[in-house]
């Protein structure tokens, strides 16, 4: 459960590509896990394997977890689940958490992201592509139909008079 001492993540894992295991395209079976960087188990969560895909799995599933406060890091993990050698790794991606925490975006915003996995090695093996949402207590999930944004995104409109600007937008916005 949430506390003050953590974030509330939401991880939607969307897609991988180009997954590979020794140079060689994988089959099936890609999932993917998703932990802090301590590797917490009690802040783990995993997809369910991509039965089809091959090596370029999607599975568009949302993971859940909880962020220690001090974290620096997420860390994804690609594997495939093979029923004779057990699960094999085939990329990890190190998340930086300021890539989708602070600066000055609204609370519940959806960052979308891409990063390149390494192997065991070190060497590049695949893209992993998610979607970060650090999820505020008065967050529902969905916006109701009557609401085009939600409320902490503001909209912002300037009219253009297009004979005396020739249809160039001029100004600043001012919150």
């Amino acid at each position: 459960m949430a506390n003050s001492h953590h974030r509330r993540l939401e991880v939607t894992v969307i897609s991988g590509e180009d997954l590979r295991i020794n140079d060689r395209p994988i089959k099936n079976n890609a999932f993917v896990t998703v932990n802090d960087c301590c590797g917490s188990t009690s802040s783990q969560d995993s997809t369910k394997p991509d039965a089809q895909s091959e090596s370029y799995p999607y599975w568009d599933e949302k993971l859940h977890m909880d962020l220690p406060t001090g974290s620096r890091y997420i860390v994804v993990e690609v594997c495939r689940r093979t029923s004779s050698a057990g699960d094999k790794l085939v990329g990890t991606a190190w998340i930086p958490v300021s890539d989708f925490v602070g600066d000055y975006t609204p609370e519940n915003y959806l960052h979308f992201l891409s990063y390149r996995l390494r192997d065991a090695k070190g060497l590049r093996n695949g893209i992993i592509n998610i979607s970060v949402r650090v999820v505020s207590s008065s967050y529902k999930g969905t916006l109701s139909s009557s609401s085009r944004l939600p409320p902490s995104v503001l909209e912002f409109r300037m009219p253009v008079d297009r004979e005396r600007n020739g249809g160039t937008v001029t100004g600043v916005p001012i919150w």
